[in-house]
């Protein structure tokens, strides 16, 4: 008995140092990959914090007259050549100095983009000091940093279906103004207009870091009178003001032209990428000019689209079923019951990847045109995207063009989106496939360059006369003509904004179309 003892002793001991055996080479394994994925995003992310950290060395920007930026590199023999351009500056604006406004920006890359041209035009009609804005963290679409770490992010992958494509095994970056923006043209190209400060000075920052601080979200379409009367006194009051909201604060319509203009200014001048981004953009661009013309579709056909939106048109049951979880999953998007049909009759949804390809081709957009998809995943992928790709074999993206260097910014979406919009504005057509803040700010842009052309798609019109063509109501001919007849004034040229008092939300977006800052043809300007 002893000895069957010892025997069974000796069974449970070979079991024991199995089971360690087995938790250390788990251990080993994982660590190996957590170490491999930490060692992937540094190295990946070392060409861009360099340049980012010496920018903000003391000294390095700091001369009073001019900023030095890297103007486009032009490889020459295989050799790649960095010029200097020297900016001149304005003169410094002199005034007096009534507090400090800090904002907090909300929204993805270009909601943010259009509330900082806002938040300058109040701070120099406020004549108070703006702190650099603050970029969203918190929504749905901002830029997290370390959104799951890697032990935290296997239990949610595998308990949460809808995230299972969303969770990446890795490290998240969060990207600041300056990860975006060049922060020291921002400031230094409107020093005329408005002093902007990188951070409060240390007796203010040090009050509200001791959470003395006067916080408010400003309301919706409000013209300057209102934060003359209700926001400059609180700024004379607590001599620090946070605006924790800015998304559509300042209206489209009803100011001075000389605050539209700047509005313009900050848009279309301060608010330079940095010079990494735009580095990168200009060789997107000349990568597809190589292969001749293109055009930009912005197909907002991606999932945290469709379940915002409620539109399932073209989905299967088990597909809809997870759009609608996700949606209440999100208790800050607030509207949950959505009948998909109805809103899309209503013009209301993102046309879908089959009927795009169905209007391309109905406006006559040649089939050897490279189509560059300005967007994130397609929902669905390959299977959604069969009917366009077979229409329009050459469909190309930032990532298969340049696979590696665009690996550098995968996971921050703002940046990923800067480069997006730094190739719709140089694309030969523009074409969005619903009305978001992107498709909005692109218009305008390119409506400033020079009206280049960009197809304003009556998505309402677009689903009744694909519904009709598909049933057989409809032969193609007959299609194609009322596609084209339905879009000859929609091509973004030159047009007035229309507006609807008492109801900013339908009236045309200021970011859309500022022809006050735009050269109109003389019959234009006489509407």
């Amino acid at each position: 008995m002893g000895g069957g003892g010892g025997g069974g002793g000796g069974g449970k001991s070979e079991k024991a140092r199995r089971s360690s055996a087995r938790v250390r080479l788990w251990v080993a394994r994982a660590s190996t990959v957590l170490l491999w994925t930490c060692l992937v995003q540094l190295a990946a992310y070392r060409e861009l914090w360099a340049p980012s950290v010496l920018s903000r060395w003391p000294g390095c920007l700091n001369q009073p007259h001019v900023v030095q930026r890297p103007s486009e590199r032009v490889a020459d023999a295989g050799q790649t050549q960095a010029a200097r351009a020297l900016v001149v500056l304005p003169p410094k604006r002199i005034y007096r100095n009534n507090g400090y406004l800090m904002v907090s920006c909300n929204g993805g890359l270009n909601q943010m983009r259009a509330a900082i041209c806002d938040m300058v035009t109040i701070a120099r009609y406020l004549n108070v000091t703006l702190i650099v804005p603050e970029l969203d963290k918190a929504s749905f679409w901002a830029d997290p940093r370390y959104y799951f770490p890697f032990f935290l992010s296997i239990p949610i992958l595998f308990s949460v279906p809808f995230l299972k494509r969303t969770v990446f095994f890795g490290l998240f970056f969060r990207s600041d103004f300056q990860d975006i923006f060049d922060v020291d043209y921002f400031i230094a190209s409107l020093r005329d207009e408005v002093r902007i400060l990188k951070q409060l000075p240390p007796r203010l920052k040090r009050r509200v870091e001791m959470g003395s601080l006067r916080s408010l979200p400003p309301v919706s379409w409000s013209d300057i009178g209102y934060y003359r009367r209700q926001i400059l006194p609180l700024v004379k009051k607590y001599k620090v003001v946070h605006l924790n909201r800015t998304d559509a604060r300042l209206a489209n319509n009803g100011l001075p032209v000389e605050m539209q203009r700047l509005r313009c200014r900050v848009n279309y001048n301060a608010l330079r990428f940095t010079p990494e981004i735009e580095d990168l953009g200009r060789r997107l661009v000349r990568a597809l000019r190589r292969n001749g013309p293109f055009v930009v579709l912005h197909l907002r056909y991606e999932m945290d689209m469709l379940a915002f939106s409620g539109c399932t048109h073209g989905c299967s049951s088990m597909e809809a079923q997870e759009l609608t979880k996700m949606r209440y999953a999100y208790p800050w998007w607030k509207e949950k019951v959505i009948d998909s049909d109805a809103k899309r009759k209503d013009g209301l949804c993102p046309l879908t990847p089959e009927e795009t390809a169905l209007v391309l081709q109905a406006l006559g957009i040649d089939r050897g045109y490279q189509i560059y998809i300005a967007a994130g995943e397609i929902y669905g992928g390959q299977r959604r995207m069969a009917a366009l790709t077979s229409a329009y074999p050459n469909v190309v993206r930032k990532e298969t063009l340049l696979p590696w260097e665009v690996g550098l910014f995968q996971n921050h979406s703002s940046q990923m989106a800067a480069l997006d919009y730094m190739v719709s504005l140089e694309s030969d057509v523009f074409i969005p496939t619903y009305d978001g803040n992107m498709a909005k700010v692109v218009e305008g842009h390119r409506r400033y360059l020079g009206f280049r052309k960009t197809v304003l798609l009556d998505r309402r019109r677009i689903v009744e006369l694909v519904d009709e063509y598909r049933n057989g109501t409809l032969r193609w001919t007959d299609f194609s003509s009322a596609v084209m007849a339905s879009h000859t004034s929609r091509m973004g040229e030159p047009s007035r904004r229309q507006t609807v008092p008492d109801r900013p939300k339908e009236e045309d977006y200021f970011y859309a179309n500022p022809h006050e800052c735009l050269h109109q043809p003389e019959d234009v300007s006489a509407l």
